[in-house]
């Protein structure tokens, strides 16, 4: 067990945690939730001793060992990657090389046989016979290639190190498991490996992510950090969303009986409590769901933006036609034979194992980019809205928010006044004087923020989204999520964020480098389907 007694934190007069008093028990996997900025990682670093609060202590049970992500990918760098691994666990580590430097003298003694033993029991007892092909296997499930296990950390693409890092906090079924944004830098089919791996972990979790699909495989509790406190809740990052939004309008109702309000929660709890027998973690979770009392469910406090996109006018037959289109990048074929039409309803998953192709792909048909062969034409009916990956250079002028949005007012707009820019800011949670900050001191998710009331603005009936969750907060991807899903326009997408593409797309285009694969189905469907991997296979050999 692993626990937080009085903990205080504060710097100068922000306090990020006043008097928290938490406990995190074996057999869960606890998911760290909160706005940005609420201090998820900074708590982690407390618990793993990385920071000393003002005030309280952590405690952790006689003899149990705990594992961190490490966020510094230089910190290694002139380690082997198999080596970084085995480091992980530190005692494993001393043993290995005290018993080395003992065999290694040349007048060994008596006592250094007596010594060596006891450390070759030790070794034994720690699994460390078995440790370098455990943790090669580790390395190789998370898609580090074996001609890479003896390469230097310095030497290996950046992405890698970021596996190599979680291979070594996962090494030697740590008792304690700290993992803070586990899922950056992997692809869709690792990051199935890893809910897996999760969600038959016997110890204790915890993580921050905002993943809603990682989190509900593999949480068992939800912790939400808010208001210098952390409360813990039972169920994963979906029943806990649902279960407070439940909760508050159950609330907000005043005519409706207390007991027609507990029989709604109490079927809601059962619903949820049967679902989770089918997931992956099914036996901690829904006996975990069937242990809750009403009591425990309570409203959030947290204020979700207003994403809400309202297409002028509806599009017409014609969308978007592509022939033919082809990119190369350094002589690296990302994509050819780029071929389809966009229908009315469509949703579009756009899919790739080199993320750069999509990249190009929807920068050239936002007429940011030129591709090397094909062509594309849109409709004359379309108002497109786009949000690329990289927007920075959207925020180089030191423009107030409000002299900002206005630049991008669209031309049938004739009362553009400053309650009409307000509007579309304060749906994106600007409001009072934050509408007069500088857009060139924003932060990461501020700046997509932005980007999104730029696009309500332009009333598309098309919406184009690279990567539209990266740098925002839970609250801002569900109701992003949840706007994409009621928007009667087409959405084309991509996004490392599985509910995303699963809940908002209704047809998947995965583009590569021998043509492309387009098929009429959910996310999920596609990534279940044999002879879709089968294909796949076939186009990246």
């Amino acid at each position: 067990m692993i626990s937080a007694r009085n903990v205080t934190l504060a710097y100068g007069k922000r306090v990020l945690f006043d008097e928290v008093n938490i406990s995190f028990t074996k057999g869960n996997c606890y998911g760290i939730i909160g706005a940005n900025g609420a201090g998820k990682s900074t708590f982690l670093k407390i618990l793993s001793g990385e920071i000393e609060p003002n005030k309280g202590t952590v405690e952790i049970t006689p003899g149990e060992r705990m594992a961190v992500l490490k966020q510094n990918q230089f910190e290694f760098d002139e380690q082997t990657v198999l080596n970084t691994v085995l480091m992980g666990h530190k005692r494993m580590w001393e043993v290995m090389h005290a018993k080395d430097a003992l065999y290694a003298k040349e007048d060994f003694t008596e006592e250094d046989g007596i010594k060596a033993g006891e450390l070759e029991a030790e070794f034994g007892e720690m699994g460390g016979y078995e440790s370098e092909s455990n943790a090669a296997s580790l390395l190789s499930d998370l898609g580090v290639k074996e001609s890479m296990h003896q390469d230097l950390m310095k030497d290996i693409p950046s992405n890698f190190k970021l596996r190599v890092l979680l291979a070594q906090s996962l090494f030697g079924n740590p008792d304690i498991l700290l993992l803070d944004e586990p899922t950056n830098g992997l692809d869709i089919e690792t990051i199935g490996w890893l809910e897996n791996f999760l969600a038959d972990y016997q110890n204790i979790v915890l993580v921050v992510s905002h993943d809603r699909h990682f989190l509900d495989t593999v949480c068992t509790h939800v912790s939400d950090v808010d208001r210098s406190k952390i409360k813990t809740f039972t169920g994963n990052y979906s029943f806990w969303y649902e279960s407070s939004q439940l909760m508050a309008r159950q609330m907000s109702d005043k005519n409706k009986k207390n007991e027609d309000k507990r029989a709604a929660l109490l079927d809601f709890i059962a619903r949820f409590s049967a679902n989770a027998s089918k997931s992956k973690q099914a036996t901690s979770r829904k006996k975990a769901l069937e242990k809750l009392t009403i009591e425990e469910i309570e409203p959030s406090n947290r204020k979700y933006p207003g994403i809400i996109f309202q297409p002028l006018r509806e599009v017409g037959n014609q969308i978007l036609n592509v022939e033919k289109l082809k990119k190369e990048v350094d002589g690296r074929v990302l994509f050819k034979d780029v071929s389809f039409s966009v229908s009315k309803n469509d949703k579009i998953a756009f899919l790739s194992r080199d993320p750069l192709a999509i990249t190009y792909f929807f920068d050239i048909i936002n007429n940011n980019g030129k591709a090397d062969g094909g062509s594309f034409e849109w409709g004359t009916t379309i108002t497109s809205a786009y949000l690329p990956m990289e927007h920075n250079s959207f925020f180089n002028e030191a423009y107030t928010l409000m002299d900002w949005l206005r630049q991008y007012v669209p031309t049938h707009v004739t009362d553009a006044d400053e309650p009409f820019i307000r509007g579309f800011l304060g749906k994106m949670l600007f409001s009072g004087d934050d509408v007069s900050k500088k857009t060139n001191v924003l932060s990461g998710g501020e700046k997509v923020r932005c980007m999104v009331s730029k696009m309500m603005l332009q009333n598309p009936n098309v919406v184009i989204l690279d990567q539209p969750t990266n740098h925002l907060d839970l609250e801002s991807i569900q109701s992003f999520n949840e706007g994409c899903q009621n928007y009667p326009g087409v959405v084309l997408i991509t996004s490392h964020d599985h509910t995303f593409m699963q809940t908002v797309a209704n047809r998947v285009i995965e583009i590569t480098p021998k043509g492309i694969i387009d098929r009429l189905m959910t996310f999920d469907e596609y990534m279940e389907d044999k002879r879709v991997q089968e294909l796949r296979a076939e186009m990246y050999a």
